[in-house]
């Protein structure tokens, strides 16, 4: 069974950042672009969705959003680490209030270990230096799957967090 996107959540995420006029920039990995176009799909996506960055390769990670090269080393591209790093990197490209950073495993050919298998994705947001999530979660499935639960999970969390704000 395919398991999509949950539009629903990600809708109720733009409708609270239009109420609480917050806008939000995601730097994307793992994820390619797929979060930044899920946001700019909600109705009046302009009022919040700033943007977006795709660094797919660790380079980026380093050149565009100055993470360190030694994190890279020391803990892999796709890492709670370099997550956080991308999502600080972000704050200084893109002006927004919430900014999330994402990195994962999403098909073999990376740094998975028996620890660390294909579907583990990594997630971190921030409003300002307030923790929004820092998340690492394991999901099953073809990589487009895996792209699906990532951004319906993030979209969940983020609505959450969203709805306790006064």
């Amino acid at each position: 069974m395919k398991k999509d996107i949950d539009d629903t959540e990600v809708k109720r995420c733009g409708k609270l950042l239009i109420k609480h006029q917050l806008t939000i920039a995601f730097a994307e990995s793992a994820t390619a672009g797929r979060i930044s176009a899920a946001f700019a799909m909600v109705p009046d996506a302009g009022k919040f969705l700033k943007g977006g960055i795709v660094c797919y390769d660790a380079d980026l990670k380093c050149s565009l959003l100055d993470v360190p090269k030694q994190q890279l080393k020391e803990f892999t591209p796709e890492s709670e680490t370099v997550t956080r790093g991308i999502t600080i990197g972000i704050q200084t490209l893109i002006p927004a209030d919430i900014h999330i950073g994402c990195t994962g495993l999403t098909a073999p050919g990376g740094s998975e270990t028996p620890g660390k298998p294909v579907g583990t994705m990594f997630l971190h947001g921030l409003q300002g230096q307030q923790q929004v999530l820092d998340e690492r979660i394991v999901f099953q499935g073809a990589p487009d799957e895996i792209i699906s639960q990532t951004i319906t999970f993030l979209a969940k969390h983020l609505h959450q967090y969203l709805k306790n704000l006064k």
